[in-house]
């Protein structure tokens, strides 16, 4: 089998699991009617929420509009965004695997800025290469992710939270769920743990969530 084939099946047994758990979660229920009124806990280890952090006010939702990218400066994350749907399984269909330097977006659900929780997928790696979200785990708490959407502004969201959710106690409320229903929140999603070879899959995903903090809006834009 060439390397090719390789790193297509390492992204096809890692990210194939959690986008499939989401797809199904999606199926079953809308995403904008859960209210996690505290952070994760349990299974889900916290990687990334130090106590005394101060986080700013969130911002009012906003009109919607489609991602077009998505930067995270301190991870040097710069990538474009495409939209996907459900497969035929029930599972939201990740980017192509010839494409891991893009973030797939899921665009049944909520648009970046508007209330509601908009889901971001993306690969950590293959066999011989870095994906797009390959440092997506070393995200912190007040980090910052922009997205550039369609009408030409800038939704700006801060990290409130970082958690990495075994395979074996998988909570695909905890992990998607919104964290305020007054809020415009999204969530960057890859695998994470470790990857075991005899049975081809990750022991683990990693779920970076984060709420709209600021908008600059398109200079174009009439006031």
């Amino acid at each position: 089998m060439s390397d090719r084939s390789h790193g297509v099946g390492r992204l096809i047994t890692g990210l194939a699991w959690a986008v499939l758990l989401l797809g199904l979660w999606l199926w079953g229920r809308g995403i904008t009617d859960l209210n996690l009124s505290s952070p994760t806990t349990g299974d889900a280890a916290a990687v990334g929420r130090p106590l005394g952090v101060e986080l700013p006010a969130a911002h009012a939702p906003v009109k919607a509009a489609k991602p077009q990218r998505i930067d995270i400066p301190t991870l040097h994350i710069q990538a474009p965004v495409v939209a996907r749907g459900l497969d035929g399984g029930g599972a939201i269909d990740p980017p192509p695997y010839d494409q891991t330097g893009v973030v797939g977006w899921y665009g049944g659900g909520a648009r970046p800025g508007e209330r509601g929780t908009a889901l971001f997928v993306g690969h950590v790696d293959t066999e011989s290469r870095p994906a797009v979200f390959f440092h997506l785990s070393r995200a912190r708490t007040g980090d910052a992710v922009r997205v550039v959407r369609d009408d030409g502004s800038v939704a700006e969201f801060t990290v409130d939270d970082v958690q990495v959710f075994s395979r074996s106690s998988f909570d695909a409320q905890k992990a998607y769920g919104q964290h305020r229903t007054d809020r415009a929140e999204l969530r960057l999603i890859t695998c994470g743990g470790t990857f075991d070879k005899a049975s081809r899959t990750y022991t683990a995903n990693v779920v970076v969530s984060a709420y709209l903090t600021g908008v600059n809006e398109s200079p174009n834009k009439a006031s």
